[in-house]
């Protein structure tokens, strides 16, 4: 496994799903001796995955679409 210019590195895919290393997942890096070791962030209380995910998407809506509208564009059929 190499590092990127960048300072990037791919986690095998195994692993990823082994420990839960979802997109997104905050992680951080702990020198344990002469190792380094990727441990996932302790999440702030009563901060959930899916509240996370919510509080980033809040206002990013412009509520030019009517429910109708977009319920039409997601399933395909011609808008009225």
């Amino acid at each position: 496994m190499r590092i990127t210019s960048k300072g990037q590195v791919t986690i095998p895919l195994q692993i990823r799903e082994e420990f839960g290393f979802l997109a997104n997942t905050e992680v951080d890096f702990r020198v344990d001796g002469g190792a380094v070791r990727l441990v996932r962030t302790e999440r702030k209380r009563g901060q959930s995955r899916g509240s996370a995910l919510v509080a980033r998407l809040r206002g990013r809506a412009d509520g030019k679409m009517t429910t109708d509208e977009i319920l039409a564009l997601t399933r395909g059929t011609p808008r009225s």
